[in-house]
């Protein structure tokens, strides 16, 4: 039997727990915490507060401030972060003519159910593993949240070299318009190769002009000069059975778009993005400071 993706959910977590218990937010997700029942916000909820020892072995204090040290320093940074930054690029992006939005990966990502009128005139596609896609369709029924007209799900593994086939045929498609394509938080457990050949269809299928934004782990994830943090997502992710996969350096990514036709046309570093998304935020709360996410940067490319 096919398991929920726990990445998913304690991403949906970590955004519903932001909204929920801040004034001044880094990113408001107002159904996040609808998306998810109360059994699985209580169970992530514990299993945070009680995993205090694994993240911060030297932390005192109560079960709440434990569940609030483990959000903001660990679970919310790289998902604030990147949703951030993804939505103010989209609304640009459809701001100089993007008809369509594709987003990859889509987990419980939210932003088709709380879309501001100027999203109204785009068609947004999930794209996402068949039974994260079908488990998410149920979350939405059971919330009674309603699906807008312009929203369509797909289903396709990217791990399989079918899965273009599943978005091309799809007749919510259209390949002739111009797109613009998030891909958050999927690098990661992606082989250096499936990543390439992810960016390969792109190039392929997607009409220049079309953008892509996504997050991606450094060069120095997965070693020694790795961020506490970073060691510890990596290994979170493994016991989860979603092993994180690739690393690049800022010239690796840069060559393997460039080879598909891409051009960077933005990219943070995770000081980059503290201080253009998380300053804020930090001024409201000098005793919760967020920063960005170890080992992650943030890119934004164009197919020229």
């Amino acid at each position: 039997m096919e398991q929920k993706s726990m990445t998913a959910l304690v991403s949906a977590f970590s955004r519903a727990y932001h909204s929920q218990n801040n004034k001044v937010k880094i990113f408001d997700d107002s159904i996040a915490r609808m998306l998810l029942t109360d059994e699985e916000y209580h169970n992530i909820s514990k299993s945070m507060t009680d995993g205090i020892g694994f993240f911060n072995p030297n932390f005192k204090g109560t079960k709440d401030e434990a569940l609030r040290w483990v959000v903001d320093n660990q679970l919310s940074p790289p998902q604030l972060g990147r949703a951030a930054y993804a939505e103010k690029a989209l609304q640009t992006a459809v701001s100089i003519g993007v008809k369509q939005y594709l987003i990859f990966g889509a987990g419980y990502d939210t932003f088709a159910y709380r879309q501001p009128s100027w999203a109204e005139k785009i068609q947004i596609l999930e794209i996402d593993h068949p039974f994260t896609a079908n488990d998410k369709q149920v979350h939405l029924k059971n919330a009674n949240i309603t699906i807008p007209n312009n929203v369509h799900f797909i289903e396709a593994d990217f791990t399989n070299e079918q899965w273009q086939t599943a978005l091309t045929q799809n007749t919510s498609f259209n390949g002739n318009k111009i797109s613009f394509c998030s891909i958050l938080g999927v690098a990661y457990y992606l082989s250096r190769q499936t990543f390439s050949e992810l960016i390969t269809v792109l190039s392929l299928i997607l009409p220049k002009g079309s953008s892509i934004v996504f997050d991606y782990p450094d060069e120095n994830t997965y070693t020694e000069k790795a961020g506490e943090r970073a060691k510890k997502q990596a290994l979170l992710a493994g016991a989860a059975n979603e092993k994180m996969l690739g690393s690049y350096s800022y010239k690796d990514m840069e060559k393997i778009l460039s080879e598909h036709g891409f051009l960077i046309y933005e990219h943070l570093t995770p000081m980059e993005m503290t201080q253009q998304y998380f300053e804020t935020y930090n001024q409201a709360n000098p005793t919760h400071y967020m920063t960005a996410f170890d080992n992650v940067n943030y890119c934004l490319a164009v197919r020229k």
